[in-house]
Formats: C-alpha cells, sequence, structure tokens
C-alpha cells in the first residue's frame, strides 16, 4: 500500500478531507457510492462549499467558524493596511505629472486605434495581386 507522501498532492489533501469529515465515510459506506463521485464534487466544489456541513463533525464545525473568524480579522486588517497605503502613495503624487502622462497614453492609444482603422479599411487604390507571379523567358 502507498504511504500518504507518495500519493498525488490532491488525493492527499482528498484523503486528509475526508479524515475531517467522518460523516463522509459513513454515508460512503451505507449509500455504496464510489469515492470517485465524491472526490470530483471536491474537487469542483472545494471543500468550504455548503455541500460538505451535513458531513462535518460539531468540532469541526467548531474548528472552521473559529477559522473564518481569524480570516475575517486578518481580511479586514489587510484591507485598512492597504487603504493606508494608498493614501500615503497619492499624497506624494504630483498631479500635473500624472495628468500629463494621462494625455499622452491617451493620445498613444487613439494612434493605436487609428491604425487598427486604417488597416481595417479595404483601399480602393490598391490591385490585388496574384499570389504567384509567372514569368516568361
Amino acid at each position: 500500500m502507498r504511504k500518504l507522501s507518495q500519493l498525488h498532492p490532491s488525493v492527499a489533501a482528498f484523503k486528509s478531507f475526508v479524515n475531517r469529515h467522518p460523516k463522509l465515510l459513513e454515508e460512503i459506506r451505507k449509500s455504496g457510492k464510489g469515492w470517485q463521485e465524491f472526490y470530483e464534487k471536491w474537487a469542483i466544489l472545494d471543500e468550504d462549499d455548503p455541500f460538505w456541513n451535513e458531513y462535518k463533525t460539531e468540532s469541526t464545525e467548531a474548528d472552521s467558524e473559529s477559522k473564518n473568524q481569524d480570516s475575517k480579522k486578518s481580511k479586514k486588517t489587510d484591507h485598512s493596511d492597504l487603504i493606508r497605503q494608498i493614501m500615503d502613495y497619492t499624497q506624494n503624487l504630483d498631479t500635473e505629472k500624472v495628468q500629463g502622462q494621462i494625455e499622452q497614453l491617451s493620445k498613444a492609444i487613439g494612434v493605436v486605434q487609428e491604425m487598427i482603422g486604417d488597416m481595417k479599411k479595404p483601399s480602393a487604390n490598391k490591385t490585388p495581386r496574384a499570389p504567384f507571379s509567372l514569368r516568361k523567358d
């Protein structure tokens, strides 16, 4: 039998997921459904999907709730740090310089659009050429 370290990483992750959801193991044994079906659902839905809530035990649910609360706190902290960094950055900007750069970018985009428009228009001056030029000796 293969060890956990020899398994494919996704299979090892699914195995640890099943160990954290003992009711899933019971469901598979009772229903006779195959592992493949649940593995595919796990791969598609991810382990945080509400579908898996019925297979969790109470301690697993409490652990996940505390993890969710911790992640929400860290996300709030990350957002406030990001906003603070953006505010610091915008205070040091020279608005006239930024405006000039935006105008240059706008002109460059206009030139590119004009070139693309010229390429798309069929030219009346050009006559279609033969793909192969045949010359007589």
